[in-house]
């Protein structure tokens, strides 16, 4: 079977502004990773699936990861946008002294 790396353990809550405390990681356990750790490590399973040479019961187990990845990266995607749509534009936000 292909191995793929086990992902580095997520950054904490809030961090680099991001609040991922929606996310978590059932299978790896504790705080999601990051969304270029899940996309890496999703990756992986993607190559390892196409390869193939896996048992039924382990091409199963890397599809469930894959599912869980897929679904942690979708969420830090979602909040990325949900970031971008509330912040203050260039036009919107008050120049000081432009009157």
């Amino acid at each position: 079977m292909a191995r793929y790396a086990e992902p580095a353990p997520g950054p904490p809550r809030g961090a680099g502004g991001v609040d991922n405390a929606h996310v978590s990681d059932p299978i790896g356990g504790g705080e999601a990773p990051s969304y270029e750790q899940a996309r890496e490590e999703l990756a992986a399973i993607v190559v390892a699936l196409e390869g193939g040479g896996q048992t039924l019961e382990q091409a199963l187990t890397l599809w469930e990861r894959g599912e869980v990845l897929a679904t942690i990266c979708q969420s830090w995607l979602d909040n990325a946008r949900e970031r971008l749509e509330t912040a203050p534009t260039a036009q919107t936000k008050a120049i000081p002294g432009d009157t």
